[in-house]
């Protein structure tokens, strides 16, 4: 797993929260695979590694990456993939 370690920088920004697996899942409704191979690609918000049994996800990131995907999908589709 190549997830980023915790910096402590990290931790002293003011409001950070930092959200488990399964709060993840909830809010973005992917499979943990899809996941882990856009992290790989930079295609989504890198995991923290809190100790080597549990990482997390900063919530802002996901938040701002929901945002991002919400303006694509409001953009005309590339010539050859139309939207259904």
């Amino acid at each position: 797993m190549n997830a980023r370690p915790l910096k402590f920088e990290d931790m002293q920004a003011p409001g950070r929260v930092l959200i488990k697996r399964q709060q993840l899942l909830r809010k973005v409704p992917l499979a943990d695979r899809t996941i882990f191979d856009m992290e790989q690609r930079g295609e989504f918000p890198q995991r923290f590694t809190i100790t080597t049994r549990l990482v997390a996800w900063d919530l802002q990131e996901i938040d701002d990456w929901i945002a991002r995907r919400q303006e694509a999908a409001g953009r005309p589709a590339a010539p050859g993939n139309p939207k259904p």
